[in-house]
C-alpha cells in the first residue's frame, strides 16, 4: 500500500479529505465543520510513537464561538468529551486512509477512558494525540493506538486501545 509522502496537513487539505478528494471516491473521508474536530495535521509519521508503530497529532484553536460551547451545557459551557474522542477516532481513520488502505472509516470503540480535564472557552488549543500500537492492513484494515488530548500543555483525556477500521462496499 502507498503511503502518503506528506507528514503535516494544512485546514485546506482537511476539508479537500472531507469532500472525498484527497484520498479519493469511496475511501476515508473526515467529517465537514462542524464535525471536523481539528484545524490542522502537524505531524504524522507511519514510524515512531511510543510503540514505534506510527503517530499522529492535531490540533484544534479554542474560540468561546465554537458551536458546543453553547449548546452543551446551560451556563457551564464546556466541550463535550466525546468530541474529543471522535477527534482521536478522525485521526486514527486519516492515519490508515493514508498508509493507503481503501475503505470508508468507522469508529469501533475503545479499550479505556480517563477524563481529568476540561476544554473551556478561555483555553487557546487542543493537541489530539494518537501512538499506534498496531495496524492491520491485509484483508481487515483497522488501527489500534493509544490517545490523548492536551489542552493548553495539559493532558486531560487518556484513551488505550482506540479502534478505527476502513471498510469497503458500506
Amino acid at each position: 500500500m502507498k503511503i502518503k509522502a506528506e507528514t503535516q496537513y494544512t485546514r485546506e487539505a482537511l476539508l479537500q479529505c472531507a469532500e472525498g478528494k484527497l484520498f479519493g471516491p469511496g475511501n476515508a473521508q473526515l467529517p465537514n465543520p462542524p464535525m471536523l474536530m481539528f484545524d490542522r495535521i502537524t505531524k504524522i509519521s507511519s514510524d515512531g510513537g511510543r510503540h514505534d508503530q506510527g503517530e499522529a497529532r492535531a490540533e484544534l484553536d479554542i474560540h468561546p464561538d465554537l458551536w458546543f460551547f453553547n449548546c452543551h451545557f446551560f451556563e457551564d459551557p464546556v466541550m463535550p468529551g466525546c468530541l474529543g474522542l471522535d477527534a482521536l477516532w478522525q485521526l486514527g481513520g486519516f492515519f490508515l486512509a493514508r498508509l493507503g488502505c481503501p475503505g470508508r472509516g468507522r469508529a469501533l470503540g475503545c479499550g479505556e477512558v480517563k477524563f481529568s480535564g476540561q476544554v473551556k472557552p478561555e483555553n487557546k488549543k487542543v493537541i489530539y494525540q494518537i501512538d499506534v500500537v498496531r495496524t492491520f492492513q491485509k484483508k481487515t484494515k483497522l488501527i489500534v493506538a493509544d490517545g490523548q488530548v492536551i489542552c493548553d500543555g495539559q493532558t486531560i483525556y487518556k484513551v488505550k486501545n482506540l479502534k478505527v477500521g476502513l471498510f469497503e462496499n458500506i
